[in-house]
């Protein structure tokens, strides 16, 4: 039997990763886009604000489980099962708990509402009891393209649950509907992709193993929640639903383009780090590659994004949301900040150093929180302020922790991002070059928006393609060999 070699494993999956990522990125973005013109901000706002409390709530469903199946290099059927079973039966737990307290979170934001989407919104911990544990034995043999089934399928079942109901006028049971069928469609069709299923050999040995990498990873899962989360909560406290659904919409572009973006190697470099684990040489080269690849695509998308949001919101989502752009706009620069520091935690975590990302997350989430409560009373776009400075004032402490780790060289580090940061400044300077010109002509905002995206592209392309010729030629390798019966045909280092 032909052996793939690890480098062309993870090709192959970085296609995969691209096909679930944008597929799904652009199922949801079209389906947000009719849900905006059909709902209320008010109906956003509500949904978020259980968001806060069902996102951080589910991180404790599986534990950290997941990745440690991920990481472990010695790995039992026993392992497998434990975590499953475990997940199941804290996941029912949890969703009984919230039902129960659902009253008393709604007392607190002085919004009765919230209680039944809260309590509804809570069964999502049961699918998601239920799709942990595969989706973690798919990640470990990088089995993307079945991932990348699941995603697709999920998120069209429910967006076209929830826009049916927006149409039928259920309002913000529309958001609700939508994220419960979509986890209804995942669970179903990841089990049907999956051949593994549960047996009885949980053990208490077996759960130990894992939970001590485990409960670093849900712990720095849990304060990512609080540095994504809080902003929401303090909003939806201080300001109320309605300012809430402006800035949610002002965020979800940028979570879009982050997943976009970051999320495309992100999954494929933790398991293909762990792999390394043992090389770190082969880590450092790959950690390298990876940050530069996705800074390629990162720096034009965020940069265009904040060049353009008053045009992406009008046309995208209508003038009702027009208090947004500046949130988009604020935001963007944390988004151009997160996808080079996205493969940080994934090589602590394949170091076996959740322990380390835990803390940078930690000293992230107390100053994000601190950050958020000097200004939110300033309004949204001053929330939107202090992520982004908070983010870049505590960036070199996770630098220093990947240095320590696999001795990455400062200036080799930064000068990656020289290609695709000055391309990206040129295409801007052109974006708002024509943006002047044209401010004075009666164009239809379509039109225009379409004439400055292909601007921007074909401005960046030209520069990289004159600038970074081999950068260009070893993206197009990669691509070629995550192509289906495609050969390694050059010794040239791709991914390690």
């Amino acid at each position: 039997m032909k052996q793939v070699s690890l480098r062309e494993k993870a090709a192959k999956g970085v296609v995969w990763s691209v096909i679930q990522k944008w597929g799904r990125a652009a199922i949801s973005t079209v389906t947000f886009i009719i849900l905006s013109r059909l709902l209320t901000p008010e109906a956003f706002g509500l949904v978020a604000l259980a968001s806060v409390f069902t996102t951080f709530v589910d991180i404790f469903v599986e534990q950290g489980l997941s990745a440690a199946i991920v990481q472990r290099a010695d790995l039992e059927r026993g392992h497998l099962d434990t975590a499953f079973w475990i997940s199941v039966l804290i996941g029912m737990l949890l969703t009984v708990g919230l039902m129960a307290a659902s009253g008393l979170v709604a007392a607190f934001f002085e919004e009765p509402r919230l209680a039944p989407v809260l309590s509804v919104l809570s069964l999502s911990f049961i699918l998601s009891a239920f799709s942990s544990t595969q989706i973690a034995i798919l990640e470990r043999k990088l089995a993307f393209k079945s991932l990348a089934t699941r995603s697709l399928v999920a998120t069209t079942v429910g967006g076209l649950v929830g826009m049916g109901m927006a149409f039928a006028g259920f309002g913000v049971w529309s958001l609700v509907a939508q994220e419960l069928a979509r986890g209804l469609a995942a669970a179903i069709v990841l089990w049907r992709v999956s051949d593994w299923r549960p047996g009885l050999n949980v053990s208490k040995k077996h759960y130990k193993d894992l939970f001590g990498f485990g409960i670093a990873v849900a712990g720095n899962n849990a304060l990512k929640a609080v540095v994504r989360r809080s902003d929401d909560f303090l909003i939806g406290y201080f300001l109320g639903p309605t300012l809430l659904g402006y800035y949610t919409v002002g965020y979800r572009l940028l979570l879009v383009m982050i997943r976009v973006v970051t999320g495309i190697i992100n999954s494929v470099a933790f398991a293909t780090f762990s792999r390394l684990q043992q090389n770190r040489e082969r880590m450092r080269r790959a950690f390298y590659k990876v940050t530069q690849y996705t800074s390629l695509l990162a720096f034009p998308v965020f940069l265009g994004m904040a060049a353009l949001a008053p045009e992406m919101v009008l046309a995208l989502f209508g003038d009702k949301w027009a208090p947004s752009i500046p949130v988009m706009q604020v935001l963007a620069f944390i988004g151009i900040l997160q996808s080079v520091l996205f493969f940080n935690g994934s090589v602590m975590r394949a170091c076996g150093k959740p322990s380390w990302e835990l803390g940078v997350m930690f000293l992230t989430a107390v100053c994000s929180v601190i950050g958020f409560l000097l200004v939110v009373q300033q309004g949204i776009v001053a929330v939107a302020a202090a992520f982004v400075m908070v983010g870049y004032l505590l960036a070199p402490i996770s630098y220093i922790a990947v240095r320590k780790l696999i001795q990455i060289d400062l200036r080799t580090y930064l000068w990656q991002f020289a290609p695709s940061l000055s391309a990206s400044l040129i295409m801007v300077a052109v974006l708002l070059g024509l943006k002047y010109l044209f401010k004075d002509q009666s164009l239809n905002l379509y039109l225009e928006l379409c004439m400055y995206v292909l601007a921007g592209v074909l401005t960046y392309a030209l520069v990289i393609g004159l600038t970074a010729r081999s950068l260009f030629g070893q993206v197009l390798e990669l691509v070629r060999l995550g192509l289906p019966g495609s050969k390694l045909r050059k010794k040239g280092d791709i991914l390690q």
